[in-house]
């Protein structure tokens, strides 16, 4: 964990990191193949209730890759670990300012083969939208993490 203050929880994945995906009665995680995190280092800070998690990716050598906004149900701690679903939808901000929406339909996907509910789809589009307009507007409530590196 790099920080916990109540309003965010912001924790640093390394190359090597583990995770699991437990069992679902609708079939397993794209990603459940995989226990352990691949080859950039992130730091995902999230808020309670929110329905995505901010990821500033890193290269390994520390230069800073984009900005990676993760679509998910709000995070639910439990012991020492952070539990969550993830809905597919993400939205990549390169250094430049362009953004990339990725696996629109991977958010229709798991609607359409019951692992969420259509009102969850209104949900997280929802969601999506005042994302968009937050960083239209410039009022990141993330902004605290623009100088964080992996050296802090």
């Amino acid at each position: 964990m790099v920080a916990d203050d109540g309003e965010t929880l912001a924790v640093r994945l390394n190359p090597g990191s583990r995770f699991n995906f437990p069992e679902h009665p609708f079939g397993p995680h794209p990603w459940s193949s995989h226990t352990e995190w691949g080859s950039t280092i992130v730091l995902q800070v999230n808020r309670p209730g929110s329905m995505y998690g901010v990821w500033k990716i890193f290269e390994t050598d520390g230069r800073f890759r984009h900005w990676y906004f993760n679509f998910e149900a709000p995070q639910v701690r439990t012991g020492q670990a952070v539990e969550t679903h993830d809905f597919g939808l993400d939205l990549i901000v390169h250094p430049d300012g362009r953004r990339e929406w990725k696996d629109v339909e991977d958010l229709h996907h798991q609607r359409i083969t019951g692992r969420i509910t259509s009102g969850v789809v209104d949900q997280v589009l929802g969601a999506a939208a005042e994302l968009v307009e937050l960083l239209d507007a410039d009022r990141r409530w993330w902004s605290n993490w623009d100088d964080w590196t992996p050296t802090d």
